[in-house]
């Protein structure tokens, strides 16, 4: 329960006495206004749902001595549950085909070609690869039309959207959105046992999320897989982004299951967020902690200045207001920059267990250049309440918050640059109000813009205007 006395929410369960009728995922996002009608959709509210979820899970708890527990990588306080030791053999078996299929040795300019053999063997095998490690009873679950597919069906294409694409050679935020989705898949499913929140949700992270990630580096490093739809520079990270929500957590202040989610301060030992950017602090907390393990593989596979390569978390190092603030915020993001965005979610299927129904309780998304940034295949509704929006003139994407001129702002490496959200915490009487992320809303975040959404000047001539980070003031 919550503080005002609401549970706290988490993805619903189909009913296992109850027809369901399962719907093979298809693609459903063509155009700009597809993405905003994604944002209004059940789809959305079970990802964000789920997500949330896991994120309070990793969230330290108080214990009755006053002291806190946490949840490091590689503790033995969660005990994993059978299905979870399953899918750590499924992520085996995976990481086997790595050692049947070496990387073509011959000269590359892109991803090595042999990534297309990996993603081969992994289609060819899927359907016995899921068979061998999730139960048949799952997998067989039939649907209440006779001739309709069973949950297999559904389940295999997450799975199979969840490991880069073969054709392209890459790997990025949609494929991690992908495996988010298949793990939510099981959980509708029924397929991890009931327990007290947060049980069950801390062994998915330790147990299948992490080593997952641990995976997809293997992938990348022997692969040498591209960014899917990156950035650059102006970008959270290359490849991934769940990492820094649930490692973020893991340094929140702690709370019992009364507490809303902390949207400021740090567990007292928490290292200084700013330790992101020291060699020595990184190789020491990415043992035991997912944004740093994420921001170790940054430092594995780039040279050069930190601040250079990653500007957006060399940014973020600098809040002063603690863990739990930029826990709140990267919520807020991957909202924003994943399931916001044309080039991440174009490809997301949905089928029955992700449907692209509206969502009833839903609240209409501002249109925005993310949403936008696609192919705007068709014109607005006229009686949708907005008219027809323009296509930018570029792509769009998020710059460093320090890329706006303005007073006040210098470039790296003359000295930290805080993001627009990273300002001191707000004083008495200050009237900045953020979102409450403790328990998910109905439908897409109603505070939530993208990073483009709020008023601003005219872009200069040949360019886009500057762009603020999603969570600022």
């Amino acid at each position: 329960m919550s503080a005002d006395g609401r549970p706290v929410r988490v993805l619903p369960k189909l009913d296992p006495g109850a027809p369901h009728n399962f719907i093979a995922p298809v693609k459903r996002i063509h155009d700009g206004q597809d993405v905003s009608d994604f944002l209004s959709s059940k789809a959305y509210t079970d990802i964000m749902t789920f997500l949330l979820q896991l994120n309070r899970s990793m969230f330290p708890t108080k214990i009755p001595d006053g002291a806190a527990q946490t949840w490091p990588l590689g503790t033995d306080a969660v005990q994993f549950s059978a299905p979870v030791r399953q899918l750590q053999g499924l992520l085996s078996k995976l990481e086997d085909i790595v050692e049947e299929v070496p990387p073509d040795t011959g000269p590359r300019r892109f991803g090595n070609i042999s990534f297309r053999k990996w993603h081969e063997v992994l289609e060819t095998r899927a359907s016995d690869l899921l068979r061998e490690f999730l139960p048949a009873e799952l997998l067989d679950m039939p649907s209440a039309d006779a001739d309709g597919p069973t949950a297999e069906s559904e389940l295999k294409a997450y799975f199979l959207g969840s490991w880069g694409s073969g054709l392209r050679l890459d790997y990025g935020t949609g494929h991690e959105l992908s495996f988010i989705a298949f793990l939510a898949a099981i959980w509708k499913l029924n397929g991890f046992p009931k327990a007290d929140f947060g049980v069950e949700e801390r062994a998915i992270v330790l147990g299948v999320i992490e080593p997952y990630l641990e995976l997809i580096r293997t992938l990348i490093r022997t692969y040498s897989l591209e960014p899917a739809g990156s950035h650059g520079v102006w970008g959270l990270d290359d490849h991934s982004f769940v990492p820094y929500i649930l490692g973020s957590a893991q340094f929140s202040p702690a709370i019992n299951e009364s507490d809303l989610t902390p949207e400021e301060g740090s567990l007292p030992d928490a290292p200084d967020p700013a330790g992101i950017t020291k060699t020595n602090i990184v190789e020491r907390e990415r043992k035991t902690n997912l944004y740093f393990s994420a921001i170790g593989f940054i430092y594995d596979v780039k040279k050069g200045p930190f601040w250079e390569h990653s500007p957006m978390l060399y940014d973020i190092s600098g809040i002063r207001a603690g863990w739990g603030k930029i826990n709140k915020g990267m919520v807020k993001m991957f909202s924003a920059e994943v399931l916001s965005k044309f080039p991440v979610v174009q490809h997301f299927p949905f089928g029955s267990l992700f449907s692209f129904d509206r969502d009833p309780n839903a609240i209409p998304p501002p249109t925005t250049v993310h949403a936008t940034s696609g192919p705007q295949g068709r014109p607005a509704v006229p009686d949708a309440g907005h008219g027809p929006t323009a296509r930018p003139n570029v792509d769009a994407g998020t710059k460093a918050p320090w890329a706006t001129a303005g007073a006040g702002t210098r470039a790296p490496p003359m000295g930290p640059t805080a993001a627009p959200w990273a300002t001191a915490r707000p004083g008495p009487g200050s009237t900045m109000t953020l979102p409450d992320t403790s328990q998910m809303p109905p439908g897409p975040m109603a505070p939530t813009r993208a990073p483009w959404a709020s008023t601003q000047a005219p872009p200069p001539p040949g360019g886009d205007a500057p762009t603020k980070a999603p969570w600022a003031k």
